[in-house]
């Protein structure tokens, strides 16, 4: 088999898990997820050669997306940190009062990342989004993805162990945190969390 017939074989069947993770990894932006699993499949296209056949190409792939991920943050980090220091060298002592900034930040209207959050109940979606990310990454790749423990220690670069306790966690947090919605919707009787 061929590298495009390979790539095809295993690699462009994970495109909607990769979506959904790449999804959640930007707060439910659409426009962001599709140019994060854009990039994700031409970066595992040209390392393809690097992949082992017949291994989990899934984990392989989301590994790829969240370093991507994590690289374009550290860059915005870094741009956001120079702009604000441009805006506050640029201000002069002179200028009138309640002029506007030189920078601003930009509005953001999103309407698809808006219907993708109305589809699922807002309460369990603001759960999983408020969760630290070190657990919101391992509870999302474990309970959405559907990844084993070795395959989210690959993704995240962890032990397995560590993969375990935030799992365990993860978890806990979410039950304290949705526990009220759950007793609402008839899932749990009322008692203690």
């Amino acid at each position: 088999m061929d590298r495009l017939q390979s790539f095809e074989a295993e690699a462009l069947p994970q495109l909607d898990a990769v979506y959904r993770f790449a999804l959640r990894l930007t707060g439910g932006v659409a426009a962001d997820a599709e140019d994060l699993v854009q990039e994700t499949f031409l970066r595992a296209f040209r390392a393809w050669d690097q992949y082992t056949p017949g291994t989990s190409a899934k984990s392989w792939l989301f590994t790829i997306c969240r370093n991507i991920y994590l690289r374009q943050r550290e860059r915005e980090r870094r741009h956001d940190e120079i702009v604000e220091q441009v805006a506050r060298e640029s201000e002069a002592p002179s200028s009138p009062a309640g002029e506007l900034p030189l920078f601003m930040p930009a509005a953001q209207n999103d309407p698809e990342g808006e219907l993708f959050r109305n589809m699922i109940d807002a309460s369990i979606l603001e759960a999983i989004e408020r969760l630290p990310p070190d657990f919101r990454d391992a509870v999302v790749l474990s309970d959405l993805e559907g990844l084993s423990y070795a395959e989210i220690a690959a993704v995240l670069g962890i032990p397995t162990g560590t993969v375990k306790s935030r799992l365990f966690r993860g978890r806990r947090l979410l039950q304290k945190k949705l526990y009220r919605y759950a007793v609402e919707e008839g899932y749990v009787r009322p008692g203690k969390p």
